[in-house]
């Protein structure tokens, strides 16, 4: 879910613009959760460091996404990291400073209500998908969850082709999400690809067939 541009001006009145560079960090797993964050521009990685010093990346997100929930919870500390994948630019803003606004808005308390609770079932799903899914399903339930972020490419002519949706992750990126290696992800995407259930071009990831992914999924 992301917050729409018109409710940005609340997070503008509560909390201070930030910038940030590539592989700079917001915050470090087990810091005071103080502050929630708005994206305005660029793309962030939250992620998680397991026992063996290992990075598990859990979400990218961009422009209008929120993140650092934890800081509803008081005196609570990070349960993750979050760095910089790009040049970012987002609004800090402490909870204290942002409640007098949810009286101005309905939108906005719905928004921040919706966001807790998707929070929560996104989790739920990282964790049935950990235990769960194979190779296929794993990522193939990663395309589909990018769907909801309709960003046609204009690089190249998929005028004939229904339901396009464009989003642009690397290998790297998508094995870092979905828990398999680089070499496994590009072995199933180049399997999606012959069967015409995307197309990858510059690197970005066309999904042309959207029902072709979602039956890989209706067993579950």
């Amino acid at each position: 879910m992301k917050i729409k541009e018109e409710l940005f001006h609340y997070f503008e009145k509560a909390g201070t613009k930030i910038k940030y560079s590539p592989q700079e960090i917001i915050y470090m797993q087990e810091d005071d959760a103080k502050n929630l964050y708005l994206i305005t521009k660029g793309r962030v990685r939250i992620y998680v460091m397991n026992p063996t010093g290992e990075e598990v990346t859990l979400e990218i997100i961009d422009k209008g996404r929120i993140f650092g929930e934890s800081s509803f919870l008081q005196n609570s500390l990070r349960p993750t990291t979050a760095d910089a994948i790009t040049n970012v630019e987002l609004i800090s803003c402490h909870l204290d400073d942002l409640y007098p606004y949810l009286n101005e808005s309905k939108e906005l308390t719905i928004s921040l209500l919706q966001l807790m609770s998707q929070t929560c079932d996104h989790l739920s799903l990282l964790i049935k998908k950990a235990y769960t899914y194979d190779r296929y399903e794993k990522v193939a339930s990663f395309l589909l969850e990018q769907t909801v972020h309709d960003n046609p490419n204009k690089d190249i002519d998929l005028s004939l082709i229904k339901d396009v949706i464009t989003f642009p992750y690397t290998h790297e990126e998508i094995a870092s999400l979905v828990g398999l290696s680089r070499v496994t992800v590009t072995k199933v995407l180049n399997e999606f690809v012959k069967k015409k259930y995307i197309i990858i071009n510059y690197k970005k990831i066309h999904v042309i067939n959207k029902k072709a992914l979602s039956q890989l999924l209706q067993k579950r």
